[in-house]
């Protein structure tokens, strides 16, 4: 398993910018699917992107156009970058890992193992 704390967090007003940043601890030299969910009060968590050990990148279809997830293997950390911001998008987010070569492909949370305490993204109107 590893350790996983999420940043960046904060408001935002619709059509706005926030890039959210996991910080992870432990052995990173293994296989993971690292991705973002969130989890709007009232639902459940959604997977929104992952990432393969090897580069190849998943998106849920509410954010696709609009986030981009990337990892920088020097500083073991991933990230979330999020433009064009909607009221919808609020929600806690978190950053989790599976180890293993590949994503699941519906980025299931079931399949992660590993789980950040999460990060508040709120997006005003």
């Amino acid at each position: 398993q590893l350790d996983l704390e999420e940043s960046g967090g904060g408001s935002v007003q619709a059509g706005g910018s926030l890039t959210l940043s996991c910080q992870i601890y432990g052995r990173t030299e293994n296989y993971y699917c690292l991705a973002w969910f969130r989890q709007a009060p009232g639902k459940g968590r959604e997977g929104i992107a992952g990432i393969e050990h090897f580069g190849k990148i998943t998106y849920g279809d509410s954010v696709k156009g609009r986030f981009t997830i990337s990892k920088d293997n020097a500083k073991n950390t991933l990230n979330l970058q999020m433009n064009s911001l909607k009221p919808e998008d609020t929600a806690m987010y978190f950053c989790a890992a599976d180890r293993g070569l590949h994503c699941a492909g519906d980025l299931h949370p079931v399949h992660f193992e590993s789980w950040g305490q999460g990060t508040q993204v709120t997006v005003s109107s």
